[in-house]
């Protein structure tokens, strides 16, 4: 059963340069996943708050390209919050974990890699779906 303890920040391959630092995530390589999808939210206002969901199989990198956010995990059992303000360190999301997204900078940017392509049916879109789930597989 997943824990908030399984969920990681992880430091992403960094090569750095005189014309410019470059950021490397492969998937397989990096990630214990390989990448099939990835999306990114921008322009989002400071009070707006984003996710507020689990997946049942799907795993994810959440990483902050520009400005900081707070991302919320929640395992049905403790609850535990963690800062993104760096674009060469990234959040590893693990299946069975509600989050929410909140606290976002004016210039915030997160990317978003993932194990699967978009699929509805892995969503659990209510958090008291998501405790009656972690309930029974208890």
């Amino acid at each position: 059963m997943a824990s908030v303890d399984d969920c990681r920040l992880m430091d992403i391959r960094t090569v750095f340069d005189h014309r410019g630092t470059i950021a490397i995530t492969e998937g397989g390589i990096d990630l214990g996943f390989e990448i099939k999808r990835v999306y990114w939210t921008f322009d989002i206002p400071s009070k707006a708050t984003r996710a507020g969901h689990a997946h049942r199989t799907l795993q994810q990198l959440y990483v902050a390209l520009s400005g900081s956010f707070e991302v919320q995990l929640d395992d049905g059992v403790r609850q535990s919050g963690v800062r993104l303000y760096r674009p060469d360190q990234g959040l590893l999301l693990v299946p069975g974990i509600w989050r929410e997204i909140a606290h976002f900078s004016s210039n915030a940017c997160l990317l978003v890699m993932a194990s699967e392509h978009y699929d509805e049916a892995d969503y659990i879109r209510e958090h008291r779906d998501f405790l009656a789930e972690k309930a029974a597989s208890r």
